[in-house]
């Protein structure tokens, strides 16, 4: 792998993980290709109104409860929250009719109009996009010290898992790889939050699929990192009758749809203001 110049403390947590592992050669087939990375994600000039927008309260599991201490002191502060969402197509936005609808896009406008509803003090509130479609663990950790950690992001949402058990890469790699770049993040101060697998059809049929969330739990209670329960949150939107699973994943049975990153961006919203200690039903419940 290329010597990264002055690679940073916290980049050589990852380096230590990645070892030897070439960049060219080596890598088992991804999944999918998708487009680089999108730009800044930028609020739609007319969003609807939150009151508008009706949500139904899911339970959250204790870990996830655990606090992130820099967001909650910056909206405490009234100071501007940088977020970097980083994944794969699930955050890159595959399945979305446009980039206002992906999933960072609407959390950016959610989280300010919560902070705005509570009537919380706060500069920006901006959320990058670091999504790349296809990615595994190992492609992400390659690109993590110039995707995430360059940015200097207050909070990273880390959703990853998907791609790994469909390209080849071990449980023990994944975990291992997952470990490193949760310790590199919160070297430099930033938050970290995970996000599991979606729930679909396409790694419903994948053999050992499960086996990644699982491992991805696992990592997230020994570190004691919150997780977005991505997949349980789906299994309980059909269950409520919220959404279909056709209404949540497009026809390719793999990536959600503007319903499903909608729903999505309401959910990590809610979880993210009651990990900071503040209420997450301003007006609106998850």
């Amino acid at each position: 792998m290329p010597i990264l110049a002055r690679p940073s403390a916290a980049l050589s947590l990852v380096l230590l993980a990645v070892g030897s592992v070439a960049l060219a050669t080596g890598t088992p087939g991804r999944a999918q290709a998708e487009p680089q990375r999108t730009a800044l994600v930028q609020p739609p000039q007319a969003a609807a109104p939150e009151a508008a927008r009706p949500l139904v309260r899911t339970a959250m599991p204790r870990r996830a409860l655990a606090r992130l201490p820099r967001l909650a002191g910056l909206i405490a502060q009234g100071q501007a929250v940088r977020i970097v969402a980083f994944g794969s197509s699930s955050t890159e936005g595959s399945g979305a009719s446009s980039a206002a609808t992906t999933y960072p896009a609407q959390l950016q406008r959610d989280l300010t109009a919560r902070l705005d509803a509570m009537g919380a003090a706060h500069s920006a509130v901006t959320v990058l996009n670091r999504g790349k479609g296809g990615d595994d663990s190992e492609a992400m950790a390659r690109r993590l010290e110039r995707d995430v950690l360059a940015d200097k992001p207050d909070l990273v949402i880390w959703q990853t898992g998907s791609n790994d058990p469909m390209s080849g890469v071990s449980v023990e790699r994944f975990t291992e790889l997952t470990r490193a770049g949760i310790l590199a993040m919160r070297a430099t101060g930033a938050d970290v939050v995970l996000m599991d697998q979606q729930w679909c059809k396409k790694l419903s049929t994948t053999d050992g699929a499960e086996a990644y969330g699982a491992a991805l739990h696992a990592i997230a209670t020994e570190l004691n990192v919150p997780v977005i329960r991505r997949n349980a949150l789906m299994r309980a939107w059909a269950a409520q009758g919220l959404l279909t699973p056709t209404q949540m994943i497009g026809p390719d049975g793999l990536h959600m749809t503007d319903a499903g990153y909608d729903r999505l961006a309401r959910a990590a919203t809610a979880q993210l203001l009651a990990n900071a200690g503040l209420p997450p039903d301003a007006g609106s419940q998850n």
